[in-house]
Protein backbone atom coordinates (compact mmCIF):
# COMPACT_ATOMS: atom_id res chain seq x y z
CA UNK A 1 0.00 0.00 0.00
CA UNK A 2 1.03 3.24 -0.93
CA UNK A 3 2.34 5.57 2.28
CA UNK A 4 0.45 8.66 3.59
CA UNK A 5 3.46 11.10 2.46
CA UNK A 6 4.14 9.34 -1.06
CA UNK A 7 0.54 9.49 -1.76
CA UNK A 8 0.17 12.92 -0.53
CA UNK A 9 3.11 13.63 -2.73
CA UNK A 10 1.45 12.48 -5.99
CA UNK A 11 -1.86 14.53 -4.84
CA UNK A 12 0.01 17.52 -4.65
CA UNK A 13 1.18 16.83 -8.10
CA UNK A 14 -2.13 16.13 -9.27
CA UNK A 15 -3.45 19.33 -8.10
CA UNK A 16 -0.65 21.59 -9.24
CA UNK A 17 -1.60 20.44 -12.66
CA UNK A 18 -5.47 20.55 -11.74
CA UNK A 19 -5.23 24.30 -10.92
CA UNK A 20 -3.94 25.60 -13.70
CA UNK A 21 -6.79 24.01 -15.98
CA UNK A 22 -9.38 24.41 -13.74
CA UNK A 23 -8.38 28.67 -13.89
CA UNK A 24 -8.17 28.40 -17.58
CA UNK A 25 -11.74 27.33 -18.19
CA UNK A 26 -12.79 30.13 -16.00
CA UNK A 27 -10.65 32.44 -18.46
CA UNK A 28 -11.95 30.65 -21.30
CA UNK A 29 -15.36 30.80 -20.20
CA UNK A 30 -14.59 35.06 -19.84
CA UNK A 31 -13.14 34.68 -23.62
CA UNK A 32 -10.10 36.06 -22.05
CA UNK A 33 -8.22 32.61 -23.57
CA UNK A 34 -9.04 29.97 -26.05
CA UNK A 35 -9.75 29.29 -29.49
CA UNK A 36 -12.53 31.43 -31.26
CA UNK A 37 -13.57 28.89 -33.23
CA UNK A 38 -14.15 26.86 -29.99
CA UNK A 39 -16.29 29.95 -28.44
CA UNK A 40 -18.47 29.90 -32.05
CA UNK A 41 -18.95 26.25 -30.82
CA UNK A 42 -19.62 26.86 -27.35
CA UNK A 43 -21.97 29.95 -28.28
CA UNK A 44 -24.34 27.53 -29.76
CA UNK A 45 -25.65 26.13 -26.73
CA UNK A 46 -24.33 28.80 -23.83
CA UNK A 47 -26.23 27.35 -20.97
CA UNK A 48 -24.51 23.90 -21.29
CA UNK A 49 -21.40 25.21 -22.21
CA UNK A 50 -21.28 27.26 -19.10
CA UNK A 51 -22.46 24.01 -16.36
CA UNK A 52 -19.78 22.68 -18.59
CA UNK A 53 -16.77 24.62 -17.90
CA UNK A 54 -17.82 26.12 -14.44
CA UNK A 55 -18.88 23.12 -13.33
CA UNK A 56 -15.58 20.87 -14.40
CA UNK A 57 -13.61 24.14 -13.94
CA UNK A 58 -14.75 24.55 -10.24
CA UNK A 59 -14.16 20.51 -9.81
CA UNK A 60 -10.62 20.92 -11.07
CA UNK A 61 -10.13 23.40 -8.49
CA UNK A 62 -11.45 21.88 -5.46
CA UNK A 63 -11.37 18.02 -6.18
CA UNK A 64 -7.82 17.22 -5.20
CA UNK A 65 -7.90 18.65 -1.88
CA UNK A 66 -10.17 15.87 -0.66
CA UNK A 67 -7.38 13.56 -1.23
CA UNK A 68 -5.20 14.62 1.20
CA UNK A 69 -5.53 12.34 4.52
CA UNK A 70 -4.63 15.03 6.58
CA UNK A 71 -7.10 17.46 5.14
CA UNK A 72 -10.01 14.52 5.60
CA UNK A 73 -8.85 13.94 9.25
CA UNK A 74 -8.38 17.55 10.68
CA UNK A 75 -11.32 19.40 8.65
CA UNK A 76 -13.91 16.85 8.49
CA UNK A 77 -16.58 18.97 8.36
CA UNK A 78 -14.83 21.09 5.34
CA UNK A 79 -14.13 17.50 3.86
CA UNK A 80 -17.84 17.01 3.75
CA UNK A 81 -19.04 20.62 2.54
CA UNK A 82 -16.90 20.58 -0.48
CA UNK A 83 -17.38 16.98 -0.98
CA UNK A 84 -20.97 17.59 -1.54
CA UNK A 85 -20.20 20.74 -3.60
CA UNK A 86 -17.78 18.73 -5.81
CA UNK A 87 -20.49 16.13 -6.70
CA UNK A 88 -22.94 19.31 -7.40
CA UNK A 89 -20.70 20.38 -9.78
CA UNK A 90 -19.79 17.29 -11.19
CA UNK A 91 -23.85 16.96 -11.86
CA UNK A 92 -23.37 20.16 -13.03
CA UNK A 93 -20.54 19.92 -15.43
CA UNK A 94 -21.06 16.16 -16.26
CA UNK A 95 -24.73 17.27 -17.85
CA UNK A 96 -23.55 20.19 -20.09
CA UNK A 97 -20.50 17.80 -20.86
CA UNK A 98 -22.82 15.14 -22.56
CA UNK A 99 -24.95 17.38 -23.79
CA UNK A 100 -21.89 19.15 -26.14
CA UNK A 101 -20.70 16.08 -27.15
CA UNK A 102 -23.67 15.32 -29.11
CA UNK A 103 -22.06 18.50 -31.46
CA UNK A 104 -18.34 17.86 -30.57
CA UNK A 105 -15.28 18.21 -33.23
CA UNK A 106 -14.29 15.31 -34.35
CA UNK A 107 -17.40 13.05 -35.66
CA UNK A 108 -18.99 10.36 -34.53
CA UNK A 109 -15.73 8.97 -32.92
CA UNK A 110 -15.17 11.99 -30.86
CA UNK A 111 -18.59 12.44 -30.18
CA UNK A 112 -19.29 8.86 -28.61
CA UNK A 113 -15.70 9.01 -26.74
CA UNK A 114 -16.69 12.38 -24.72
CA UNK A 115 -19.98 11.05 -24.36
CA UNK A 116 -19.08 8.20 -22.97
CA UNK A 117 -16.46 10.61 -20.40
CA UNK A 118 -19.83 12.11 -19.18
CA UNK A 119 -21.89 8.92 -18.51
CA UNK A 120 -19.21 7.55 -16.55
CA UNK A 121 -18.34 10.57 -14.89
CA UNK A 122 -21.90 11.35 -13.66
CA UNK A 123 -22.48 7.67 -12.88
CA UNK A 124 -19.43 7.20 -10.74
CA UNK A 125 -20.12 10.36 -8.92
CA UNK A 126 -23.71 8.73 -8.52
CA UNK A 127 -22.08 5.65 -6.84
CA UNK A 128 -19.85 8.40 -4.63
CA UNK A 129 -22.66 9.53 -3.26
CA UNK A 130 -24.84 6.26 -2.76
CA UNK A 131 -22.01 4.90 -1.10
CA UNK A 132 -21.27 7.74 1.33
CA UNK A 133 -25.50 7.67 2.10
CA UNK A 134 -25.14 4.15 3.49
CA UNK A 135 -22.08 4.89 5.26
CA UNK A 136 -19.61 2.45 3.03
CA UNK A 137 -16.53 4.91 3.03
CA UNK A 138 -14.21 2.27 1.78
CA UNK A 139 -16.36 2.24 -1.75
CA UNK A 140 -17.09 5.61 -1.22
CA UNK A 141 -13.18 6.57 -1.85
CA UNK A 142 -12.97 4.13 -4.53
CA UNK A 143 -15.51 5.50 -6.40
CA UNK A 144 -14.49 8.93 -5.70
CA UNK A 145 -10.96 8.27 -6.84
CA UNK A 146 -12.05 7.19 -10.21
CA UNK A 147 -14.42 10.32 -10.71
CA UNK A 148 -11.32 12.34 -10.30
CA UNK A 149 -9.61 10.40 -12.81
CA UNK A 150 -12.34 10.92 -15.00
CA UNK A 151 -12.30 14.94 -14.38
CA UNK A 152 -8.81 14.87 -14.71
CA UNK A 153 -9.24 14.60 -18.28
CA UNK A 154 -8.78 17.87 -19.00
CA UNK A 155 -5.92 17.98 -18.22
CA UNK A 156 -4.48 14.65 -19.66
CA UNK A 157 -6.65 15.73 -23.22
CA UNK A 158 -4.37 19.20 -23.43
CA UNK A 159 -1.20 17.47 -22.57
CA UNK A 160 -2.21 14.92 -25.45
CA UNK A 161 -3.31 18.01 -27.65
CA UNK A 162 0.23 19.48 -26.88
CA UNK A 163 1.85 16.39 -27.82
CA UNK A 164 0.21 15.37 -31.66
CA UNK A 165 0.58 19.22 -32.13
CA UNK A 166 4.70 19.05 -31.59
CA UNK A 167 4.42 15.95 -33.81
CA UNK A 168 2.71 17.57 -36.39
CA UNK A 169 -0.09 15.37 -36.16
CA UNK A 170 -3.57 17.72 -37.29
CA UNK A 171 -6.21 19.18 -34.94
CA UNK A 172 -8.90 16.72 -37.02
CA UNK A 173 -6.77 13.98 -36.61
CA UNK A 174 -5.47 14.39 -33.44
CA UNK A 175 -8.98 14.92 -31.55
CA UNK A 176 -11.47 11.71 -31.82
CA UNK A 177 -8.11 10.03 -30.59
CA UNK A 178 -7.68 12.08 -27.36
CA UNK A 179 -11.10 11.72 -27.49
CA UNK A 180 -10.40 8.48 -25.82
CA UNK A 181 -7.15 8.47 -24.33
CA UNK A 182 -7.40 11.66 -22.27
CA UNK A 183 -9.34 9.43 -19.91
CA UNK A 184 -9.88 5.59 -20.63
CA UNK A 185 -5.87 4.99 -19.60
CA UNK A 186 -7.05 7.32 -16.18
CA UNK A 187 -9.25 4.87 -15.68
CA UNK A 188 -7.26 1.95 -15.94
CA UNK A 189 -4.60 3.64 -13.69
CA UNK A 190 -6.84 4.61 -10.63
CA UNK A 191 -7.94 0.70 -11.24
CA UNK A 192 -4.49 -0.69 -11.19
CA UNK A 193 -4.28 1.44 -8.10
CA UNK A 194 -7.32 -0.05 -6.31
CA UNK A 195 -6.71 -3.60 -6.84
CA UNK A 196 -3.31 -3.03 -5.70
CA UNK A 197 -3.71 -1.64 -2.34
CA UNK A 198 -6.91 -4.24 -1.93
CA UNK A 199 -4.49 -6.89 -2.91
CA UNK A 200 -1.79 -5.59 -0.16
CA UNK A 201 -4.13 -4.59 2.45
CA UNK A 202 -5.52 -8.33 2.30
CA UNK A 203 -1.59 -9.23 2.49
CA UNK A 204 -1.57 -7.01 5.62
CA UNK A 205 -4.40 -8.57 7.23
CA UNK A 206 -3.51 -12.29 6.94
Amino acid sequence: MMSVPRSNLLVWLLIALSIPIGLYARMFQLRLTGDPSFWARFDEMPIMAAMHILGGGTVLLIGGFQFLAGMRSRYINLHRWLGRSYLILVAIGGTGGLVLATSADGGLVARFGFGLLAVVWLFSAAKAYAAIRRSDVVSHRAWMTRNYALAFAAVTLRIYLGVFEVLGVEFESSYPVVAWISWVPNLIAVEWFLLSNLRLSQGVAR
